[in-house]
């Protein structure tokens, strides 16, 4: 017979050992990532096609508002192009926060019946959203083809700001998912900071057209850095270090920091619920 799991409240965080047990149980994580995307379009009409019309929408709102209301420049870039590149870090960043924040609660019938490492269910989230991700970056290459623009060998560069816009993400979801455990306010608090971030981050708007007086609350938001990096990558925009350096800490610091929260209340969660 099986030994009970003892789960002691008492013992320290130790993220090591932790992450490994999670990486014990990848198939249980794959599995969640597979049923959401599963259940994300089962049994709606055109399927798959909404996550190419989610992003689409934002794309053109961003466009109409900072290109055609605005005209903000976009730095010699078709404003279009200008547009999607900023969306895909900021697209995958919001769905990941949004859906990992509330995957803890949305999970406590599972969560108060058996004993799995609760981190899993947030890595799923951010796991199965790198879809959406994958299709606003087909959408970028389309628009590459369209406008015969030419990129070259510094878009492997891409994949260092991918895996930065998908710490950054599980980073705040952990956060969010612990704290509207105990705060239900979160629930939202979430869905209109991320309304406010979008028009925050220079996602149609470039750095360069903000005071330098006031760049350094930009550079607050690891999203900043992020998406520069992805320009970078692509169009071969001077990169501000500066500012890509202070989102590389701030996005591991909220990684870290969230991991040690959220594996401090790990031990609660099923109480709480």
């Amino acid at each position: 017979m099986q030994k009970p799991i003892i789960i002691d409240a008492a013992s320290g965080v130790n993220i090591p050992d932790r992450l490994r047990e999670c990486w014990q149980r990848w198939d249980l994580i794959m599995m969640l990532s597979y049923r959401d995307i599963k259940v994300r379009y089962t049994q709606t009409a055109i399927g798959m096609l909404w996550a190419v019309i989610n992003p689409l929408v934002s794309i053109l709102l961003l466009f109409f508002v900072f290109n055609v209301v605005v005209k903000v420049d976009t730095e010699g870039i078709p404003p279009l192009l200008f547009t999607v590149s900023g969306l895909c870090a900021w697209n995958y960043f919001s769905k990941v926060v949004s859906e990992a924040g509330t995957s803890i609660v949305g999970a406590q019938a599972l969560v108060k019946k058996i004993y799995f490492p609760r981190l899993v269910i947030p890595l799923s989230k951010a796991i199965s959203g790198l879809v959406e991700l994958v299709v606003v970056l087909i959408l970028l290459f389309i628009l590459l083809i369209y406008y015969h623009y030419k990129v070259d060998t510094r878009i492997i560069l891409l994949l260092p700001c991918i895996i930065l816009v998908f710490f950054v993400g599980l980073g705040c979801g952990i956060w969010v998912a612990a704290l509207t455990i105990r705060f239900r306010d979160f629930h939202y608090i979430v869905p209109i900071l991320l309304r406010i971030g979008m028009f925050a981050s220079p996602i149609a708007y470039g750095t360069k057209i903000v005071p330098h007086g006031y760049k350094w609350i930009l550079s607050l938001n690891p999203l900043t850095g992020i998406i520069d990096g992805f320009r970078y990558a692509i169009f071969n925009i001077p990169l501000d270090y500066e500012i890509f350096m202070t989102s590389v800490g701030i996005s591991l610091g909220l990684l870290i920091s969230g991991l040690i929260y959220f594996l401090r209340m790990e031990k609660y969660i099923a109480d709480i619920v």
